[in-house]
């Protein structure tokens, strides 16, 4: 077995081998998602042309090879079945079945008879539309943001007994998508800030299609022209709204069932799915993390030159040409315009530099605290024009509870639009970083830190937003939240630009790491699943390092250590996007590794 210098060095290797030869930075790789290809595959079924139905099928293909054992389909292969999914892939199978001589076909046979099951035992009965829809609205409660896309599709595409009669959908108010964008958050509307495009097309979809299913006159297509107008100015150059194949798909189907299959957006949508397409014949729930996964393995690979001075690293790569090379990308890829989709003011960072990225305040922290370590180092690329912008941004981002939200200031009534802890401390860490450079700074940091002292549940935990465990009540995830909103805490404390609430951020720390430690399993990871998984022991050790339980982040690092160089490389479904939507990342285990394991470097070196 390796040793902790050892691992150190084999894993740095490994995650700057996992950059892209042409820009330096890194794209991981995106779990592919039965649930995205469902849809695309029915989306391009759809289209009519050959070439699409070919890319169909190879989509039919790849849904059948990674069906459950079960008889229902997860969101990625390592995923439990799950209904919405499981209807999805079914309704999908059954549009793409046209060639009933194909083996595919064949195996999607099989396939159909056991997810009948598998969704019959569900929904507690006969698979009706009523059971179909009670289980879906029971799963989502009052966020429509998924639930309606979903029915809709079902209504669109399912077959009988399971095809949706269009009243069992419920209504969007998708004529509200005219007001100005600031009145949305007044509104509280029941979908997120980021729903817009599904808003749009899916509630004019099911207006349309309800009413000529009752033999009415949809009164709603009077408003068709503005609502595709503003439709089209949310897309994206590449097509692809949000670079998300689920949520693009969605707004192609939704137009083509409401008679605007013709229109431009369908046609630069399809295209965007067209070169989604894996080479397997799957599709990722979304394009990349670029600029996410390229702040976290910046943290991870380049540290200081105190750090290195105490006989951490080695540097046979990754030197500060290099990280030059990655501080100059970050800084190019901060936002330098009003964003269209969410009004958002220039200054913040997206997860991934493709189009259809939008700014939020988890990856402007991440880009914002990359910077300073890329500085630390021994950077010599200028970043004081960007990090102003940026901390500007993320200031004006905080809500009046004082917490961080993720897209848009002001969105309170569902929870993926409300201040969160874990961007919040995350925020607060970046904030300390540069506490000095504008003079509303210490300001805005001890609002986060009374909403963190109001965050913090009476175990001394915090849950995590955009990170959850597939096998953990309602996907929630405290292990992660509690690490990350730890981790920031001491980086705010060993910061030193605290004054009066040092003592609260001091009290909320040792409640946080006592939890942290009673939550290790007897194997010494950590996991809010019957197993342990990299990414939650490394963000655990991460944040119990340095602190006043040290002995359980010694046991963390032997976990780590004794899965070996390979174990280590093996991805959780930990992240979620959009509501109870799993994904994982390939480069997640391997950065967040790499950190646990220097944060214990750094401390024998510092001795």
């Amino acid at each position: 077995m390796m040793n902790r210098a050892e691992m150190c060095a084999a894993l740095r290797r490994r995650v700057l081998d996992c950059r892209d030869a042409g820009t330096g930075v890194w794209t991981g790789k995106l779990s592919t998602s039965a649930l995205a290809t469902a849809l695309a595959v029915a989306a391009l079924k759809a289209s009519g042309g050959a070439d699409d139905a070919r890319a169909a099928a190879r989509g039919a293909g790849w849904l059948t090879d990674h069906v459950n054992g079960d008889g229902g389909w997860g969101d990625t292969p390592e995923s439990a079945s799950n209904l919405s999914t499981t209807l999805i892939v079914a309704a999908a199978l059954r549009k793409a079945d046209g060639d009933g001589g194909s083996v595919v076909a064949e195996h999607s046979a099989v396939c159909l008879a056991n997810a009948a099951r598998w969704v019959e035992e569900r929904v507690g009965g006969p698979v009706t539309p009523d059971a179909v829809a009670r289980a879906l609205v029971a799963v989502y409660g009052a966020d429509r943001t998924f639930a309606v896309p979903i029915l809709a599709f079902l209504a669109v595409c399912g077959d009988a007994p399971s095809r949706l009669p269009w009243s069992a959908v419920p209504s969007l108010p998708f004529l509200l998508a005219l007001l100005p964008r600031r009145a949305f958050g007044v509104l509280r509307l029941n979908v997120v800030s980021y729903a817009l495009p599904a808003l749009i097309a899916v509630g004019l979809c099911r207006h349309v299609c309800a009413a000529r299913s009752r033999g009415r006159w949809a009164w709603g297509q009077a408003f068709a022209r503005p609502l595709l107008s503003r439709l089209s100015r949310l897309q994206p150059t590449h097509g692809g709204f949000l670079d998300a194949v689920p949520l693009t798909a969605f707004v192609c189907l939704a137009l083509r069932a409401a008679g605007y299959g013709g229109h431009p957006v369908v046609a630069k949508g399809l295209d965007f799915v067209r070169r989604s397409a894996r080479p397997d014949g799957g599709w990722p729930i979304d394009s990349n993390l670029r600029t996410w996964v390229t702040s976290l393995a910046a943290r991870a690979v380049w540290r200081s030159d105190a750090e290195r001075r105490g006989g951490a690293w080695k540097l046979d790569a990754g030197g500060v040409e290099d990280a030059e090379r990655v501080a100059a990308w970050l800084v190019g890829t901060q936002t330098k315009a009003r964003h269209p989709y969410t009004g958002a003011a220039p200054g913040g960072w997206a997860w991934t530099d493709l189009p259809g990225g939008v700014p939020d305040a988890d990856d402007t922290s991440a880009a914002l605290i990359a910077l300073k370590r890329l500085k630390a180092f021994g950077c010599r690329t200028d970043v004081s024009a960007a990090m102003r912008a940026g901390l500007r941004w993320l200031m004006s981002m905080q809500n009046a509870d004082g917490g961080m939200p993720t897209f848009c200031k002001g969105w309170g009534r569902l929870p993926f639009d409300q201040s969160c802890a874990d961007i919040s401390a995350h925020a607060l860490a970046a904030f300390s970083l540069w506490s000095d450079v504008l003079p509303n700074v210490p300001r805005a940091m001890a609002g986060l830190i009374r909403f963190l002292k109001r965050e913090q549940a009476d175990d001394g935990s915090w849950c995590a937003l955009w990170f959850g465990h597939q096998e953990a009540p309602g996907g929630r995830n405290p292990v992660i939240g509690t690490a990350r909103v730890v981790a920031a805490l001491r980086a705010t404390l060993r910061a030193g630009v605290l004054n009066d609430g040092a003592s609260t951020v001091d009290a909320m720390l040792r409640r946080g790491e006592s939890w942290l430690a009673a939550r290790q399993h007897p194997d010494d990871g950590w996991g809010m699943g019957t197993e342990a998984t990299v990414e939650e022991t490394a963000l655990a050790v991460a944040a119990l390092m340095g602190g006043g339980e040290g002995v359980a982040a010694a046991r963390g690092v032997d976990w780590l250590l004794a899965r070996g160089e390979t174990g280590l490389c093996r991805p959780a479904p930990i992240g979620l996007y959009f509501a109870l939507l799993w994904y994982h990342e390939a480069l997640y285990p391997l950065i967040w590794s790499l950190e646990a394991l220097g944060s214990c470097e750094k401390q024998e070196g510092n001795g």
